[in-house]
């Protein structure tokens, strides 16, 4: 029922999106005959910007439950009404004011949604999503009447408001159906709002691999931006200026978004792909930015966009590997950078406006094909699978496949690994600054986007990611090193500090540099790949340094700039070929350092997302085998092992370094395991157990023979102590469904003895990742606090104590034991505190206490000091 509420709520966000900003432009082009609008532009492009914000929301959120046609429109129409905003906020605010300008910044736009909300209306009729291809038709309709309205006076914009009038209603009856669908409980369903039968195939779809529905927008943003330069090859618009820049900037921003929700769904390829595009886009903005403070036209530096050319070139002969037509595609991006390089004008010239065409019909082919694909029970063809297919016939190349295919260093990730995409970038911004010129003029050559965008936004994107993914090293480099890139680039190449060098400046160059110093040191012990990396951006810091001071030698600069950006390279080959293939063909080589503790962490154990029941059930049959694994708790992370397995029982015990005065604890999933013992225990004992349970709270209680029933075995000597056993059932679903698969387990905290509680799935990993057979991966534990240990060894007598107060407080459990006493007419009852412990095991040691053995919490200490009398 809850993904039902938020698919019904996410649907009707997004069409009451669509509904709200439809009304809008219907309004502004009834009255737009008429002196003073109803709604000023600026006012129009606010409003549309907002909507558009929250179309990509619930185009985002609705994508998860597989609905991919969705996602393309409410994508596509946020992408549109985002640039058409901030173009009505240009005109609004006066900087459209040249007669036609108004025309040639909206042209760009509006044919190319006419053409993808065209192609996702026809595959929406042909998927027999009538409502959602209605919408996207008529805003299709409407923005080719407008196309048509800006070159004819005979098409009035009466027409325009009647399309969108058409989207409102339609878009509104859509969400009405959605909320009386979600409200009514399903009883009653519009006709065309019934998304239940329209399911099957996407989600059989998703189930059979990672299926990235983000590629079918990123494809119509490729389409926009060359429409932008391919319009005025054509004629369709009369020149290139600010007008445009918006539909550029708004695909580049987009395009990042995108790039990222490509990483979630596990396609690494395709998100460096639109990676590299969003560097295009903003490139092509600044240079339309450019004309603002310089009247000659930028140009361009020919060795960066040589190297931008190789990069496409490597990624579509591994995308072949994927789909042979998508590797194909990438073919005009390198067309495209060769073009760029040839032109020394850049976006201006014809050469490279004649590519944009080109990709524009390519960008709609591929857009077309993605998107039937992704919705059709039928497939187009694309030859995915053939190149695979001829791979597997060799004994050289292996291609990567399965489960682990994209396993973070750290437990589970979201994330697909970005390295190859923060190496590329490293390459890009490093050949970007290698350009020779006048130092007075240092917009002389489009640099900035490359070195800002290339080698920080994206750079910062890549770091994020690899944290997500637990490599805690590589992010803070990429991180550091986009930062790096961004002031030196604006500061530099921006003309911030001109001729004149900065003390100040090369004060703060210095504090990077010894950032760069700890993180070469601390790559001594990750690989040498890793450590030339770091070393070589070294010398880049000292040519900035250099240079900050006037002291910077004829050529140095440019020669740092080529080594790094060819070990970048190197890089960038290499985590392509790690990511692709079996085996290490391009290695990237063993730590320089290896000292014994340090990557203890490094040979991983099998890691698995608590989310999924395959994954306990895995983790079950790996302890029913004899493991030893680390899973979540309603309180700390523990390791446990099957106590019917005592060779696994006794390898948690020494992998951990557990002393033998130091006993494991007991686990059961509820007390119904404990049903045929139940006459062993007295019946205050077993009612307060029962009235107990489950919860954070470990009772320390007497042993006998009730521990055979459990089929501990051999293994009960690792277990309590030979006068009492400390037992739990966790509140926790994930851990007692494990228990429910494998029987009763002993369980002990997941570190080594003397060490902190372990509190994330990486902690487990870092400590004990190469002792145990797998990790049930749930993020942060919920609470950091152990259990309360209570002792209920001379509870029949009328005595209880407290070896540690942990999550739940001393006077809950009274009161719980209060509520027992008085079934069995007992006075009140009071509980003594003996000492807190550190560890979720109970690690205890026997000690007596007026002739009654009890359990006391690791360290030397003596047992409660009094108990008190129930």
């Amino acid at each position: 029922m809850a993904d039902r509420k938020a698919e019904s709520l996410h649907s009707s966000i997004g069409l009451l999106g669509i509904s709200a900003g439809s009304l809008l432009l219907a309004v502004h082009f009834y009255q737009l005959t008429r002196a003073a609008p109803l709604i000023p532009s600026t006012a129009l492009g606010v409003l549309l910007l907002i909507l558009s914000s929250i179309l990509a929301y619930a185009g985002i959120r609705r994508s998860l439950r597989n609905a991919p046609l969705f996602l393309s429109l409410c994508l596509t129409i946020s992408v549109f009404w985002c640039g058409y905003g901030v173009v009505f906020i240009l005109g609004g605010q006066g900087v459209l004011n040249d007669t036609g300008d108004f025309r040639n910044a909206l042209v760009p736009g509006l044919v190319t949604f006419t053409l993808a909300l065209l192609v996702i209306a026809v595959v929406g009729f042909l998927c027999r999503e009538v409502i959602l291809a209605m919408i996207a038709s008529a805003v299709s309709l409407a923005s080719a009447h407008e196309v048509a309205m800006h070159y004819s006076t005979a098409f009035g914009s009466s027409a325009v408001a009647c399309n969108y009038m058409i989207v409102c209603l339609v878009g509104g009856y859509f969400a009405l159906g959605r909320i009386l669908y979600f409200l009514t409980k399903e009883k009653i369903t519009l006709p065309g709002t019934d998304l239940a039968k329209k399911k099957t195939h996407n989600q059989i779809q998703s189930t059979s691999g990672s299926v990235n529905h983000f590629a079918v927008t990123a494809l119509i943003l490729n389409m926009l931006s060359a429409c932008v330069f391919g319009c005025r090859l054509l004629g369709v618009t009369g020149k290139l200026f600010i007008g445009q820049v918006p539909w550029l900037w708004a695909a580049g921003i987009y395009q990042i978004g995108i790039c990222i929700l490509s990483y979630r769904a596990m396609d690494v390829l395709m998100a460096t792909f639109f990676g590299f595009t969003s560097i295009l886009k903003f490139a092509g903005g600044y240079c339309l930015l450019y004309q603002i403070w310089q009247s000659e036209e930028p140009s361009f530096h020919t060795p960066f966009l040589v190297v931008f050319s190789i990069l496409f070139v490597v990624l579509a002969l591994f995308l072949t590997l994927k789909s042979p037509v998508a590797g194909l595609y990438l073919l005009f991006y390198v067309a495209y950078c060769i073009a760029l390089a040839c032109s020394p004008k850049g976006f201006f010239e014809g050469g490279p406006q004649g590519v944009d065409v080109a990709i524009f019909v390519a960008s709609a082919l591929m857009t077309l094909i993605h998107l039937y694909n992704a919705n059709a029970s039928t497939m187009i063809p694309t030859g995915k699978g053939a190149v695979r297919a001829l791979l597997a016939r060799s004994s050289f190349l292996k291609l990567r496949e399965g489960a682990d295919l994209h396993a973070p260093y750290l437990g589970y990730s979201k994330y697909a690994d970005a390295e190859v995409l923060g190496y590329a970038c490293s390459v890009l911004a490093s050949f970007a600054i290698t350009m020779t010129g006048d130092p007075q003029a240092p917009l002389a050559t489009v640099v900035i986007p490359w070195v800002v965008v290339a080698g920080g936004i994206l750079k910062f994107l890549g770091g994020s990611v690899a944290f997500a993914r637990g490599k805690t090293l590589e992010s803070s480099a990429f991180i550091l090193y986009a930062v790096m890139w961004i002031i030196w680039g604006l500061a530099r190449y921006g003309g911030l500090y001109g001729t004149t060098r900065s003390f100040h400046a090369a004060v703060g160059i210095i504090a990077f540099m010894l950032f760069n110093v700890f993180i070469v040191f601390c790559t001594l012990f990750l690989n040498i790949a890793w450590f030339f990396y770091s070393l070589t951006f070294l010398l880049i810091a000292i040519s900035f340094l250099l240079d900050a001071v006037h002291a910077l030698p004829a050529g140095y600069d440019i020669a740092a700039s080529l080594i790094f950006g060819l070990v970048s390279f190197y890089c960038f080959l290499s985590a392509l070929f790690n990511s692709t293939f079996e085996g290490s063909y391009l290695p990237m080589g063993r730590p320089i350092v290896q000292l014994s503790g340090v990557g203890g962490g490094m040979t991983k154990c099998l890691h698995l997302p608590a989310r999924k029941a395959s994954s306990v059930k895995r983790i079950a049959d790996i302890l029913k085998n004899g493991g030893t694994c680390g899973i979540p708790t309603d309180t700390v992370y523990v390791l446990v092992a099957a106590c019917n397995r005592p060779d696994a029982v006794e390898k948690a015990h020494h992998s951990k370094r557990q002393a033998q005065d130091r006993p494991m604890s007991l686990w059961i999933s509820s007390l119904k395991q404990l049903e045929p013992a139940k006459h062993l225990f007295t019946p205050l004992l077993w009612d307060f157990m029962e009235a107990a349970w489950p919860s954070p709270i470990s009772l320390v209680v007497p042993r006998g023979e009730w521990v055979d029933f459990l089929g501990m075995k051999d293994s009960a000597k690792y277990v309590g102590t030979p006068q009492s056993i400390a037992i739990r059932i966790p509140d926790c679903s994930v851990t007692t469904h494990l228990i429910d698969l494998v029987g009763p387990i002993v369980v002990t905290s997941a570190n080594p003895t003397g060490e902190a509680d372990t509190t994330h799935h990486n902690q487990v990993y870092a400590k004990l990742g190469d002792k145990v057979d797998a990790v049930l991966c749930d993020g942060p534990s919920p609470e950091n606090i152990a259990s309360t240990v209570v002792d209920c060894t001379k509870i029949d007598s009328g005595n209880i104590g407290f070896f540690r107060v942990g999550i739940i407080p001393k006077s809950q459990v009274l009161q719980i034991l209060e509520q027992v006493q008085k079934k069995h007419t007992l006075g009140p009852i009071r509980g003594t505190y003996s000492m807190k412990g550190q560890e979720e095991h109970l690690d205890h040691r026997h000690t007596t206490h007026n002739g009654v053995g009890t359990a006391a919490v690791e360290g030397t200490v003596p047992p409660p000091e009094n108990h008190t009398r129930l």
